[in-house]
């Protein structure tokens, strides 16, 4: 706890980084929700809008240098109204996919358990590398997959298709090469590290029953990308 209060030390005003997080928020769920008024009524579309723009708060708190106690106050917070909401009509679109999941409560989790131990490295861009592989490269491919997958296959009774999951890998490497391009620079390591944590982001997203996957996606990609690099840097 001392660790996580000190970080309250931060170049930004704590006015400046909460109300930038806030904001960012509001524009998204005001985005969704033009799209579910003019555009498509599809809930799916609109809890991916949800799932993907929310989670690029990770960035924000990134390079705000926002405390971890905020990020996992606001986990905690947001992961109790979700287990809540699963037996009582605080947010009704959680099970709307017509499945049941603790995706969403998974989704929070995996950023408070990231931000406490990433920040405490103090190498927060490998929970931004974690919760970006989750909102960005499992959003696509279940819309890629819902959309265009035509080759399907069934992993643990959940249904998946080769075009869905060939967008995640795309999509993995892309933010993983992005972010260790941007603090390690054009080495070798960022390439090779960010193919193998493609591959295994794919993998672990294969496994997604009861919505396990956004547990484990984030937080075996990130922990992933920490440990080659602490392995290929010895």
């Amino acid at each position: 706890m001392i660790t996580l209060l000190t970080d309250l030390d931060s170049s930004y005003p704590l006015w400046l980084q909460i109300s930038s997080v806030a904001a960012w928020v509001s524009i998204v769920l005001c985005f969704a929700w033009i799209v579910s008024r003019i555009v498509t009524k599809d809930n799916e579309i609109i809890r991916k809008i949800v799932h993907i723009g929310t989670g690029n708060v990770i960035l924000l708190a990134w390079w705000l240098d926002i405390p971890a106690i905020l990020g996992i106050t606001a986990s905690i917070v947001a992961g109790t109204v979700t287990l809540l909401s699963y037996r009582f009509p605080i947010l009704p679109g959680i099970n709307s996919v017509g499945r049941k999941s603790l995706g969403t409560f998974f989704y929070a989790a995996s950023i408070g358990i990231l931000v406490s131990w990433f920040w405490y490295l103090k190498q927060p861009y490998y929970a931004a590398l974690g919760i970006l592989i989750m909102t960005w490269g499992d959003g696509f491919a279940a819309l890629v997959g819902q959309r265009f997958g035509k080759h399907k296959y069934i992993v643990f009774g959940g249904q998946k298709s080769w075009e869905g999951s060939l967008s995640m890998t795309l999509i993995s490497y892309v933010i993983s090469t992005l972010i260790l391009y941007s603090v390690q620079g054009n080495i070798w390591q960022t390439w090779v590290i960010s193919l193998i944590i493609a591959v295994a982001a794919t993998f672990l997203e294969s496994f997604s029953f009861l919505g396990i996957d956004n547990l484990t996606v984030p937080l075996g990609s990130a922990g992933l990308a920490f440990l080659l690099n602490q392995l290929m840097r010895s």
